[in-house]
């Protein structure tokens, strides 16, 4: 390797450095090492043993602020030393362990680092076979966690448990600003619980409840009923993601209602709810009024995009308000944002004019 003191980023991403921990360890602990900051090796395939190496890097290292550990086959064992890495490394910021396998163990091991670590403010534990007792931990830690703002746990099985105890936890959280829940069986019992703390949390700005590879949460039209009670007295949130969610035209309905009087919200997703006409209509009345709407996405849902009067009312709506720009009703394209942000907008946009 060159001087470590000339190396800012180190990326090894979908490039194989099975068996090389011992060098990665070496290179970070190195005293001499002050300037490297960002380490990305997703998807390597390292494994438990390697993990573990680097988790004791990370118990001396003092420049690396993020680390991309993404679909390594890490589990249990790697990520509780990780977590035990945590609670004395003082300069990590970002940490994604998505697409691994560290269960509900690895959850509570992370949670309890987190009552004590002071420097991380993402954690992306999307994907990695976590269930209630890993949540209910991880929501505990947020009660005291005064660091973390970005938190991803979907594509788990936390279930309608987790999803109550994170609730409860944001009523009390003063950091943390985007959750992401999508795919977890939360039910309609975790979509009225979490809507119950939006009323009193003042900092979360998005909120993630989405189906993902057909799985469905199912927040149903109860939820999105709390949801839209909760939209009424929110004064932070700035992206709500219902998609996948078969709330119906009932959902649609009072949504809309909330719409009316939400003055924060500017990204709505509703896509492939079983939306229909009616639903369609009632948006567009909610839309009428609201002037902070820059994205709805309808996609997949029970309209005719050429011969709807519904959605000839929304986009006559959305045309009077000169703050929307944009239509945006390519669902497909359009969750695929977060991973392709360099694709230009008109690729999943209808510009209106």
């Amino acid at each position: 390797m060159r001087n470590p003191r000339t190396i800012t980023l180190l990326f090894f991403a979908f490039i194989s450095v099975h068996g090389q921990a011992a060098t990665l360890e070496a290179f970070l602990a190195n005293p001499t090492n002050t300037n490297v900051v960002i380490l990305d090796l997703r998807a390597n395939q390292i494994g438990d043993e390697e993990a573990i190496a680097l988790a004791e890097a990370l118990k001396v290292n003092v420049t690396l602020t993020s680390l991309q550990l993404r679909s390594n086959q890490i589990g249990e064992a790697g990520a509780i030393a990780l977590a035990e890495a945590l609670k004395v490394n003082v300069t990590l910021t970002i940490l994604d362990l998505s697409i691994n396998r560290i269960g509900d163990a690895g959850a509570i091991a992370l949670a309890e680092a987190l009552k004590v670590n002071v420097t991380l403010t993402s954690l992306n534990l999307g994907c990695n076979q976590i269930g209630e007792a890993g949540a209910i931990a991880l929501a505990e830690a947020l009660k005291v966690n005064t660091t973390l703002a970005i938190l991803d746990l979907s594509i788990n099985q936390i279930g309608e448990a987790g999803a109550i105890a994170l609730a409860a936890a944001l009523k009390v959280n003063v950091t943390l600003t985007s959750l992401n829940l999508g795919c977890n069986q939360i039910g309609e019992a975790g979509a009225i619980a979490l809507a119950e703390a939006l009323k009193v949390n003042a900092t979360l700005t998005s909120l993630d409840l989405p189906f993902n590879n057909g799985e469905f949460n199912e927040t149903g039209e109860a939820g999105a009923i709390a949801l839209a009670e909760a939209l009424k007295v929110n004064t932070t949130l700035t992206k709500l993601n219902l998609g996948g969610n078969k709330i119906g035209d009932a959902g649609a309905r009072v949504l809309a209602e909330g719409l009316k009087v939400k003055t924060t919200l500017t990204s709505l997703y509703l896509y492939s709810n079983q939306i229909g006409e009616a639903g369609a209509i009632a948006l567009a009345e909610g839309l009428k009024v609201n002037v902070t709407i820059l994205l709805l996405d309808l996609d997949g849902n029970q309209l005719d995009f050429d011969q709807s009067r519904a959605w000839k009312l929304l986009r006559k709506r959305l045309i009077r308000n000169e703050r929307f720009p944009k239509v945006n009703y390519y669902a497909t394209l359009l969750t695929a944002d977060r991973f392709l942000p360099q694709l230009p907008n008109d690729i999943w946009t209808e510009e209106i004019f």
